[in-house]
């Protein structure tokens, strides 16, 4: 599958805000957005109109950059979300967060999202003691994500759960860090997402 090779600053400059890419370093004056808070390029310090368009773009990328979607595999889970009853803003961040890899993340075994899909991929998570290399793959309330046991030692490991404290874990997850696995407890509610996303605003440029 295609995905964005490119420097990750790159994206949280482009947006203008920290989208949290990069682990430990997005905490440190090391952070891109710390040194430059301006769009990369040489256009980045004009000034540009603001439009309707132009906010609910910037929306849907940022939101598709800090669950490092593509276009296609986003949209999809649009029209997935468009389908259900309810909310479709709202069944779509809970499409997203339901993720394999964002649980992973969002349970404190990896740094950033990126580290959580290499976890997922190289096949050192399980889910309901079954190996699951698809960071793709949507979790349901009552399911056990661990780390594997051959996995449970490496450096990457141990150093995301010291990395943790400053992930809060949400409360539709629950976590056992001496056993390395966490539970889902039912599938998150729109004030249990603490992302800061407007998705109102995607909502309306797919609409369109």
């Amino acid at each position: 599958m295609a995905r964005y090779t490119g420097p990750s600053c790159r994206l949280c400059r482009r947006e203008g805000c920290k989208l949290f890419l990069k682990g430990d370093r997005c905490y440190t004056d090391k952070c891109a957005i710390e040194r430059r808070d301006y769009a990369p390029g040489e256009a980045g310090r004009k000034r540009i109109k603001e439009s309707e368009y132009r906010m609910q773009l910037r929306e849907k990328q940022k939101t598709k950059r800090i669950y490092g979607l593509l276009e296609k595999q986003f949209h999809h889970y649009y029209e997935m979300a468009n389908r259900q009853q309810g909310v479709t803003g709202e069944n779509l961040l809970r499409i997203l967060e339901s993720r394999l890899d964002n649980v992973v993340y969002r349970l404190g075994f990896a740094k950033s999202r990126a580290e959580a899909r290499q976890q997922v991929r190289h096949g050192h998570i399980h889910v309901n003691g079954r190996r699951v290399d698809i960071p793709s793959f949507r979790v349901r309330p009552g399911d056990l994500i661990a780390v594997a046991p051959k996995a449970r030692d490496m450096l990457v490991i141990k150093s995301a759960l010291i990395s943790s404290e400053r992930i809060q874990v949400p409360a539709w997850l629950e976590v056992d860090i001496e056993k390395l696995q966490g539970s889902v407890l039912s599938l998150p509610q729109r004030d249990q997402i603490d992302a800061d996303i407007r998705e109102q605003l995607i909502v309306e440029l797919y609409s369109k």
